[in-house]
């Protein structure tokens, strides 16, 4: 590599990544709430470690144990983003934090993203911290995006849950919870937002424990919480790491916190020895086992899920952030230390290196220069450029060209992949989110977990252009996202896109129109009513024509019968003497079925009647199979009007889950809504379980109207029951 005149290497000689590299360091360094003698110090770091880049001239391997595969969750606003963009510069991957409001985060990088100003997408970056790569995926707090959460999880080794210790404990932080709990993912506690005005960490750790048990073990204090926040205690060094101007120190733990630190920290060590009978035994012998003992041992708790560690911090400033990348490496999980990832067959797939590559594509997403990019978690074995694999839903065989590194929207090109490690690939040819690729056996990696849609819209092309493009659009916006589906309602006519809410919906309308260049409306949505009878009935239909040469000529005498709701439709032939032809008695069963199809009285299609044709007339020369057809539809049509048709409903079983405190707004809501009320059943963490049938009209917009009631806290599914009689009959 041939170097400038101050030694350094020119930069039409650096790779792309490194020219962009030094684009960055050469910016100014502003960090809100931080002095200026920061940028300096990090000019300078940032240079060396570009130059050490530079110099190594090669992409790194990590080996599974230096690998941590790490989710943010929690509620959307608890600062997530933040973390992730803090916690990238103090790795020295940026020379500036990002600001959510200026648009500038590595991990919100879609136009939705910074128009709404919160993550509607998981996004992955990947850094070193210490010798160790740690795989972080920042995924959406909303509802709306829970599907982007679930698949974050699913391939988590360790999730942070971020803390906003202004609002504490809330819903969304319950939620993200009680996912990774189904899961079995070992749970960490970041509270973040300690420099903002009326926080109480004490109260915070107070809600945690109520709230999730007696696991959960701070491991850190705050120093001076509140707008002075200037550092944090750790409890297992027994020291504190105080903060200026960005830069932390070692200190002396401050004489107004040593004694809440001392017993804290003593209940925390008792908790770590207890579950160790070695550790145990020379603890009652008074002697207080070293800290890296201590890690080791609480690491195993935390690998287990058995114990939940929490740590303190601001993400904006950044305070603590690189204290969490420490906990991270040293108390959280390396792929090795998990049991491994669940088959389809209910099995684990454990992280070896001795077995052939097999990984999960975990979210698919479009890149406009690269075309598709599918991140993934390799499972097993080992993965390197140019590999094939088999795709194990399809068969295709699919050529890893180049293996990625993400940051953010960012690919750099990644060295071989061990197990449990975390990945990107774009252009493959024949892979979705779900799909398991292999290179060899008949591995099958569990998809993650996707939400039920619950909510819909109808939609149209805007042009007839779009007419034509419109569909694959749809489909390829539903394999960048599982939570999305699309179907076509016969009844209707109309094309649905369903999804977890409105702003789920109208996100994946915009990226439609902004990836795919197509326009789309929406239109009412309407509800697929049908008809029935009450009593029985009969008509004739008769039907002639004469034109000149053979005319037409049919007589069918049809009499009609209710059925029990669900039955359908029976046809029962009745002719004796031959008065129909035998040939023509299907003609009249299919001009019932047409007419019954195309709508009653009040328009909608027809079921659960029997139709019974008794008798008729036909012509030896102008009897045919369509005048028999249009004999059997005038029948019904007739037989209709005089058998007191009723509207039917769709009704829906609905099961609600929402906090305690909000079941008689839930209930009341409900019953104005026309629904019964079948029962309730109390749930883990102060919630309620509530099931009714309601009918399907009136949950056109109840995601949106349950969250409103329920302060965004309420979730429901809904399922088709059965058909009722619509009150009033239309």
């Amino acid at each position: 590599m041939q170097g400038g005149p101050d030694g350094a290497p020119n930069a039409d000689s650096l790779p792309p990544a490194a020219v962009r590299a030094r684009r960055r360091v050469q910016q100014v360094v502003t960090i809100p709430s931080l002095g200026g003698n920061l940028r300096e110090g990090l000019l300078a770091t940032a240079e060396d470690g570009l130059r050490g880049r530079e110099r190594e001239n090669k992409v790194k391997t990590y080996l599974s144990k230096q690998i941590r595969n790490v989710a943010l969750a929690g509620s959307s606003g608890s600062g997530k983003t933040m973390l992730a963009e803090a916690m990238l510069f103090r790795a020295g991957v940026t020379t500036r934090l990002g600001r959510i409001e200026a648009g500038s985060t590595v991990c919100d990088f879609e136009p939705e993203e910074k128009e709404s100003g919160s993550s509607q997408s998981t996004a992955l970056a990947s850094f070193e911290w210490g010798g160790h790569k740690i795989n972080l995926l920042d995924a959406p707090g909303s509802f709306d995006f829970a599907g982007e959460q679930w698949a974050a999880l699913a391939v988590a080794d360790l999730v942070v849950l971020v803390v906003d210790a202004v609002g504490g404990v809330d819903y969304g932080l319950v939620s993200s919870w009680r996912k990774a709990a189904e899961l079995g993912v070992p749970r960490l506690f970041f509270v973040n937002k300690l420099d903002r005005e009326h926080i109480s960490f004490e109260k915070v750790l107070g809600e945690l424990r109520e709230t999730f048990g007696g696991g959960v073990a701070p491991v850190e204090l705050p120093v001076d919480e509140g707008p002075g926040f200037r550092g944090v205690v750790d409890l297992l060094g027994e020291e504190a790491w105080l903060y200026e101007d960005g830069v932390s120190t070692s200190a002396e733990i401050p004489d107004e916190l040593v004694d809440g630190a001392a017993s804290v920290g003593e209940a925390l060590v008792e908790g770590i020895v207890e579950s160790d009978d070695e550790l145990l035994e020379r603890y009652l012998e008074g002697d207080v086992p070293a800290k890296g003992e201590l890690e080791a041992a609480f690491s195993a708790g935390v690998a287990e899920a058995a114990v939940f560690p929490v740590v303190c911090g601001s993400a904006v400033t950044p305070i603590g952030v690189d204290r969490l990348c420490e906990y991270i490496c040293t108390l959280g999980p390396s792929p090795l230390a998990r049991p491994g990832m669940r088959t389809t067959n209910g099995g684990i797939a454990p992280a070896v290196a001795d077995a052939p590559a097999s990984l999960l594509v975990f979210k698919t997403t479009v890149d406009p220069y690269l075309g598709a990019i599918s991140l993934f978690r390799l499972a097993c074995g080992a993965l390197r450029a140019d590999d094939t694999l088999t795709n194990m839903r399809s068969g295709s065989a699919e050529r890893m060209r180049t293996l990625l590194r993400m940051m953010g929207n960012e690919t750099e090109p990644a060295g071989e992949l061990c197990a449990g490690d975390m990945g990107a690939a774009a252009k493959l040819s024949d892979t979705g989110t779900g799909d398991t690729l292999n290179a060899g056996g008949d591995l099958r990696l569990a998809p993650p977990d996707v939400p039920k849609p619950m909510f819909s819209f109808a939609v149209t092309p805007r042009t007839k252009l779009d007419e034509e493009k419109l569909s694959t659009s749809l489909r390829r916006i539903c394999g960048e996202d599982p939570s999305l589906s699309v179907t076509r309602n016969t009844e209707t006519q109309q094309t649905l896109i369903s999804g977890l809410g409105e702003r789920h919906l109208r996100s994946a309308l915009r990226r439609i129109e902004r990836k795919f260049n197509v326009g789309v409306d929406v239109e009412e949505l309407l509800i697929p009513f049908r008809e029935t009878i009450t009593v029985a009935a009969s008509a004739e239909g008769k039907h002639k024509k004469q034109t000149g040469g053979h005319g037409q000529f049919g007589v069918a005498h049809v009499r009609l019968e209710p059925l029990p709701r669900g039955t359908g439709f029976e046809f029962v032939d009745e002719i004796t003497g031959g008065v129909i032809p035998r040939q023509f008695i299907p003609a009249v069963e299919a001009g019932i079925k047409e007419a019954m199809e195309s709508g009653g009285s009040h328009g909608h299609r027809v079921v659960d009647l029997r139709a019974t044709v008794f008798d008729g007339k036909h012509h030896s020369v102008d009897s045919s199979e369509m005048s028999f057809k249009l004999a059997g539809r005038l029948a019904f049509r007739n037989a209709m009007a005089s058998a007191r048709p009723v509207v039917l409903e769709p009704v829906s079983q609905v099961e609600v889950t929402a906090p305690g405190e909000c079941l008689g707004d839930v209930m009341g809501d409900l019953s104005a809504r026309r629904g019964i009320v079948q029962g309730t059943d109390p749930g883990q963490y102060g919630q309620q379980h509530v099931r009714a049938l309601v009918p399907e009209s009136e949950l056109v917009r109840y995601a949106i109207d349950l969250r409103s009631i329920t302060g965004g806290r309420g979730s429901f599914t809904a399922s088709h029951d059965h058909y009722a009689a619509l009150p009033g009959g239309c």
